[in-house]
């Protein structure tokens, strides 16, 4: 089973790219994120006619995140606990019940900048609200994929030019910690594991020709419970998704990163 995270930065805008992308890669299940409309704006029809089950938590202009699947999706639970006057959309959670039963989420974390702000101590209180929903889910000792825009760049090796980056909220000692304690856990990223030879960032900014000039940053990440670390076949970023036009539609400024399982031991 392949199971991908593709922040898409608005799914309607982008809608035919991405429909194209779905059908060209048939993802088993894939996590949305920055859809950036609610629930009933969601192009449901659209990735039903391909064969998918939809699950959508949306928030009007900002944030969202949604579950695309070839199989039901069972147990699914919007939002994150821990902050019961948090509205915004980030985080959705839900049992693939394919060959293998997988609990999947598609994580949206918070940006953080600036530095100092609000905004970065909202980031932190997020992060230790997963790292608690982390923790019991790696207590159910299943197959669990924890998907998302991490809005974490975990090492230097993961960025074009650090210094372009030690003020950014991204890539503080604070937020790569953060994401460490998630590993620490118990939790693999596929990408240590098999990190391919050509590419390994996953978003490239719009500004300043970043794409152009292959400035690009590891943002976008698949972190494996032991029970779905056990069965990791293949990991791929889809570098070219981010080139790709169409008429009406601009690309994501992050492509599609997969993981595949085994089915079978």
């Amino acid at each position: 089973m392949k199971f991908f995270t593709y922040n898409v930065n608005s799914v309607n805008a982008r809608l035919p790219l991405i429909l194209d992308w779905v059908a060209e890669a048939q993802p088993d299940v894939c996590a949305f994120q920055e859809l950036k409309c609610i629930d009933e704006k969601f192009p449901y029809e659209a990735f039903e006619s391909l064969g998918y089950n939809v699950a959508v938590h949306g928030q009007k202009t900002y944030n969202g995140v949604a579950l695309i699947s070839k199989y039901p999706l069972m147990d699914v639970e919007k939002g994150l606990p821990g902050e019961d006057e948090d509205e915004q959309a980030r985080y959705i959670e839900a049992v693939v019940d394919g060959p293998v039963p997988v609990r999947v989420t598609s994580i949206y974390l918070p940006n953080g900048n600036p530095i100092g702000t609000d905004k970065y101590a909202y980031k932190h209180r997020w992060y230790q609200r997963l790292i608690a929903r982390a923790k019991d889910i790696l207590a159910y000792e299943e197959l669990s994929i924890l998907s998302g825009d991490f809005n974490t760049i975990p090492f230097k090796a993961d960025l074009y030019r650090e210094s372009a980056w030690l003020d950014d909220a991204l890539y503080q000692p604070e937020t790569r910690a953060a994401y460490q304690t998630l590993k620490n856990l118990g939790y693999t990223d596929a990408f240590d594991v098999l990190p391919p030879a050509d590419n390994r960032y996953t978003f490239w900014d719009y500004q300043a020709g970043a794409w152009q000039k292959n400035e690009g940053i590891r943002i976008d990440h698949h972190l494996l419970s032991p029970q779905a670390a056990d069965r990791l076949k293949g990991f791929e970023i889809h570098k070219d998704a981010r080139g790709k036009t169409h008429e009406t539609a601009k690309p994501s400024d992050h492509v599609p990163v997969g993981v595949e399982l085994l089915t079978e031991n």
